[in-house]
């Protein structure tokens, strides 16, 4: 296990009996505050398109293959902001959830035409948007550190944990989330 030598009891032995490449045990995501420069807060960014028909592939397929190109894009410059994003793909629809360092840096992307976003956008507007073969939408959430909860039980690292890193359980201070959900902390033994 990382920095601890407690470990919530339901996990005991977790970190030697796990597969290679998943965290055996409880894990959270670090608090933003202070990492990557972050003031304390993180932007959650759901972004989606729908298939509405799928013989009209020239209406969807430039849709479903902009966001792998935008994430290519944002990993080769981490300065614009994006700190992680997955993909999920379900029967008509494909989500992907990006983590962001601030609403600013995820403004200044959507509206930079010099990357590939606006320019897609633009295009979507002008090929797409009046035919409703093809569906988009994006929701945005910013969340300060003290109402974030996170938790990864024998998981690689994924979502906010990924984006962000993650701890031991019990390395972190607890949060109004935790509080207002009623959780506790699991009983902590020393395996």
């Amino acid at each position: 296990m990382a920095s601890s030598t407690k470990v919530p009891r339901p996990y005991v032995g977790a970190d030697r009996a796990a597969p290679r490449g998943v965290q055996g045990g409880s894990f959270t995501a670090k608090s933003p505050e202070g990492v990557d420069g972050q003031e304390g807060s993180v932007v959650v960014f759901l972004i989606g398109m729908r298939i509405n028909r799928w013989r009209k592939v020239r209406a969807w397929w430039p849709v479903f293959v902009g966001m792998p190109t935008m994430l290519r894009e944002l990993a080769g410059r981490p300065e614009a902001g994006l700190l992680g994003a997955k993909s999920y793909w379900a029967g008509r629809n494909l989500i992907t959830v990006q983590y962001w360092r601030s609403i600013e840096h995820l403004g200044r992307f959507a509206r930079d035409p010099e990357m590939q976003h606006q320019p897609a956008w633009a295009a979507f507007n002008k090929a797409s948007a009046a035919g409703g073969d093809v569906g988009i939408w994006h929701e945005t959430y910013v969340a300060s550190a003290a109402d974030i909860e996170s938790l990864y039980g024998n998981m690689p690292e994924h979502g906010l944990g990924a984006a962000i890193g993650s701890e031991p359980r019990g390395h972190h201070r607890r949060n109004s989330a935790q509080d207002e959900m009623g959780q506790r902390d699991p009983e902590y033994v020393t395996p």
